[in-house]
């Protein structure tokens, strides 16, 4: 019987800690079904996780550059793309630039400052700033790439836009 009260405060205690990590998340279809089949969507997912620790452990997120109670800037995850590569996402869930709603303005202003920010700290003159839509994400979850003109071109090849 203690057994069982055991696994039931850690099972409360787990749903609590879930709910309150993902409280001021927006909803995600990460399993969507088509027809009888159901497929994973890791952007989806991916956008879920991010927003959950961008908003409530920010201190967790490695190579950040920049913070303010608005936004985080950090190093390009990838190491040899690092170089002249910076990631700029608000601290509010916002999925891309299509679902932008009433309130999201302050965050998009502050995503902008620290873009100024951090092309000044690292003396960028030849520069891109770019997002994606949904569809070319990998991350569901609206954020800035900030790179030097010699990276951009390397990524814009990867990312088959022009």
């Amino acid at each position: 019987m203690k057994r069982l009260f055991g696994w039931l405060v850690i099972f409360g205690l787990g749903t609590w800690f879930g709910a309150w990590m993902f409280r001021d998340v927006q909803p995600r279809n990460w399993l969507p079904v088509h027809g009888a089949t159901v497929q994973s969507s890791s952007a989806e997912l991916l956008g879920s996780l991010g927003s959950a620790a961008m908003q409530h452990a920010p201190g967790l997120i490695p190579g950040v550059v920049l913070e303010t109670d608005k936004t985080i800037a950090m190093k390009y995850p990838i190491p040899w793309e690092s170089k002249g590569h910076f990631v700029v996402v608000p601290k509010r869930d916002i999925r891309d630039v299509g679902t932008l709603a009433k309130g999201d303005e302050p965050y998009l202003i502050d995503a902008f400052a620290v873009i100024g920010r951090l092309v000044r700290q690292q003396g960028m003159k030849d520069y891109k700033v770019m997002t994606a839509g949904p569809d070319q994400q990998h991350v569901r979850y609206l954020h800035f790439h900030v790179v030097s003109s010699d990276v951009a071109s390397a990524l814009l090849d990867t990312l088959q836009v022009r």
